[in-house]
């Protein structure tokens, strides 16, 4: 009996040692302690697979293939705020790569994928005093190098112009204005840099609005220079103080605001008027059903403004209104303006055009938009 418990001791322990080779590494040891009556083939083959398997090792494999990040290597990444260009050293073996543009104050990124052997990213205009950090990572020989450059808006806080806005009118004109920072010193003095986003042709104020001797504003009496999108940038000079710049970019559609239509005709039959009118001449020419319109018919017996209503037409119905308006009719005066068809920001009022009078059926008045600075 005692022989046979032996022999049952040694079958358990060859079992044990062909397990061991798929377990973790602090037991390959015992198994090179191989009991008697175990076949040494067997032992070799599981202490190849458990070194083959081991979790650590395929780790350290998996890290091995992957290309390093070499925070210590120098692009030297500068930035053109003109041209919204970040530039850095070219090595010609760089595979691939990215830009990054971070707007600290909303919060956003832009990416931008790096072509072939390019040393540059170029991105659209924005806004850039609420400052922005930019991040250039390289792909060079299986080594990624990466490195941040943050731009910021030296000068005391407080001190940038504010209260930023620009209105075109009359097709032509333009006036931009701005107050002082509340911190900016007594001899601050502001100027104004326009720049095409498009052209990136940049150019200065040509006449400005002072209060106290500061600028406080811009007139522009030609903006046919301008594109879709345009840059404005207002930094300061002072001999007593460090001062921010504050820059936006507008989208001159969105600012402009149109004249009254030209040509008010009014036409009146035994029942109706007919109301027609031509669209306001613009800064770009523009479809009929990019406009809405508004009118006013005020009859002249109501004392009470507020019990007529204002109409609203919209561009593509032909820029025509029918006005109910039996005969015999009371005189009528009528009010038109105009606005953009996405937005009711509206212009400024025609002259009165007045219709009704007992002395004809037909009555006209025309109405061009005028040109004043």
């Amino acid at each position: 009996m005692q022989s046979v418990r032996q022999l049952s001791d040694e079958e358990e322990t060859c079992q044990r040692a062909q397990m061991w080779g798929q377990r973790d590494t602090a037991r390959r040891n015992a198994v090179l302690a191989h009991p008697a009556g175990c076949p040494r083939r067997l032992l070799t083959t599981a202490l190849l697979l458990s070194l083959l398997l081991d979790p650590a090792i395929l780790l350290l494999r998996e890290h091995q293939d992957l290309p390093a990040l070499d925070q210590n290597a120098s692009l030297h990444v500068t930035f053109d705020p003109k041209t919204m260009t970040l530039r850095w050293d070219c090595r010609e073996n760089i595979t691939s790569g990215e830009c990054l543009m971070t707007m600290h104050k909303e919060n956003s990124r832009v990416k931008k994928g790096i072509k072939g052997k390019e040393c540059r990213c170029t991105f659209q205009d924005h806004s850039l005093h609420g400052g922005v950090s930019f991040t250039v990572k390289v792909n060079i020989g299986q080594r990624w190098i990466s490195e941040t450059l943050v731009y910021s808006n030296p000068g005391v806080e407080g001190t940038a112009a504010q209260n930023f806005s620009c209105l075109i009118y009359n097709a032509d004109f333009m006036n931009c204005t701005w107050a002082k920072g509340q911190a900016a010193p007594n001899d601050i003095q502001y100027f104004l840099y326009i720049r095409d986003s498009k052209k990136k042709i940049e150019r200065e104020c040509p006449r400005y609005l002072s209060d106290s001797g500061t600028h406080v504003g811009c007139h522009l009496q030609n903006i046919s220079g301008l594109s879709f999108y345009s840059y404005f940038l207002v930094n300061g000079t002072s001999q007593k103080s460090g001062i921010q710049f504050f820059d936006s970019v507008l989208m001159l559609k969105e600012i402009e605001r149109y004249n009254p239509p030209n040509n008010i005709t009014v036409y009146c039959n035994e029942s109706h008027c007919f109301i027609q009118w031509e669209k306001p001449r613009t800064r770009k020419t523009l479809s009929d059903r990019e406009f809405q319109y508004q009118l006013d018919i005020q009859r002249q017996s109501n004392i009470r403004r507020s019990e007529n209503q204002l109409i609203v037409v919209s561009g593509d119905l032909g820029n025509k209104y029918n006005f109910p308006s039996p005969h015999p009719r009371a005189t009528h005066t009528l009010k038109m303006r105009t606005a953009d068809a996405r937005r009711a920001e509206w212009g400024t009022w025609s002259q009165p055009v007045q219709f009704g009078s007992s002395q004809g059926t037909a009555y006209s008045r025309r109405f061009h938009g005028s040109k004043t600075n």
